[in-house]
C-alpha cells in the first residue's frame, strides 16, 4: 500500500510541474514515462521508461521507434505503443497544420521544423512536394515517392498529375536522405533537373529541392545549385 501511494505521488507531482511549466525540465525518461502512464495506469512506469531511453539512446529515439523494436523492451506492451506512436502522429499533424496556408518565406522555419520531424527518421527514401500558390502560401505537402529515388523511380507526370490537381502555381521538392548525408548526389541533380522541364511546361516554378539528412537540410536554392532547364 505504501509502495502505491508513492507511486501515485510521484506521477501527482510530474503532472503538476508540467500544468505549471511544460516539458521544461524534465528528463527525456521522465517525459516516456508519462506517455506510459497515460496508456497503463496500473503499474509503475519509471523502469520501463528507463529502460526505453537506454535502448534507443533519447525521447527522440524512443518516438521514432518501430512499434515491433519498442514491443521487444521488457516491459512494453501494445497499449503503451499505441500511446507512444499516437503523440508521434499527434505532433506530426499539428506541426503540418502550422504551415498551411502559411507565406513559405515569413514561416520557413516552421516548414523545416515540419519536414525535419516528419523525414529524418524514416529509414527509406521518400520524395514530396510542397505545392504553393500564386501569393507563395502552402496549399498543402504531399508524399509521391517512396523507396530509391532514381531518375527512373519519379514520374514527372505524376509530379504535373498533382500541381495540376492542387491547381499550383509554384512547387519546392523535398526528399530524405537515410544516410544521415546532406550533399546531394549527381542523381538528385538529374532529377531535379528533369522535373524543372516538366513544371516550365505548364508555366509552374520550382523554388527549390530540399534535402533532409537528420537534423541537418540542404537547400538547392541556397547552396546555388539548382540545376538549369536543358
Amino acid at each position: 500500500m505504501e509502495q502505491k501511494s508513492s507511486t501515485s505521488g510521484h506521477y501527482s507531482r510530474l503532472r503538476q510541474k508540467f500544468l505549471e511549466g511544460g516539458l521544461d525540465g524534465f528528463l527525456d525518461y521522465e517525459v516516456v514515462e508519462i506517455l506510459l502512464k497515460l496508456a497503463d495506469n496500473r503499474r509503475d512506469q519509471r523502469p520501463t521508461a528507463k529502460r526505453l531511453i537506454a535502448e534507443f539512446k533519447s525521447l527522440k529515439g524512443v518516438l521514432e521507434a518501430h512499434p515491433d523494436d519498442l514491443m521487444k523492451v521488457d516491459g512494453v506492451g501494445p497499449a503503451n505503443v499505441f500511446g507512444i506512436k499516437l503523440i508521434q502522429a499527434v505532433s506530426r499533424r499539428y506541426l503540418k497544420a502550422q504551415i498551411i496556408n502559411a507565406d513559405i518565406v515569413k514561416s520557413s522555419e516552421d516548414v523545416m521544423n515540419y519536414l525535419r520531424h516528419r523525414l529524418r527518421d524514416k529509414s527509406r527514401e521518400c520524395f514530396e512536394v510542397i505545392l504553393l500558390n500564386g501569393r507563395n502560401r502552402i496549399l498543402s505537402v504531399e508524399q509521391l515517392f517512396i523507396g530509391s529515388i532514381t531518375a527512373s523511380a519519379v514520374y514527372p507526370r505524376e509530379v504535373i498529375k498533382l500541381i495540376l490537381q492542387k491547381d499550383a502555381a509554384a512547387v519546392i521538392f523535398v526528399h530524405n536522405h537515410p544516410s544521415g548525408n546532406p550533399s546531394p548526389s549527381k542523381e538528385d541533380l538529374a532529377i531535379t533537373r528533369k522535373l524543372i522541364a516538366a513544371c516550365s511546361t505548364i508555366d509552374v516554378s520550382v523554388h527549390d529541392h530540399l534535402i533532409i539528412a537528420g537534423d541537418e537540410i540542404t537547400s538547392f536554392a541556397d547552396k546555388g545549385i539548382m540545376p538549369v532547364e536543358k
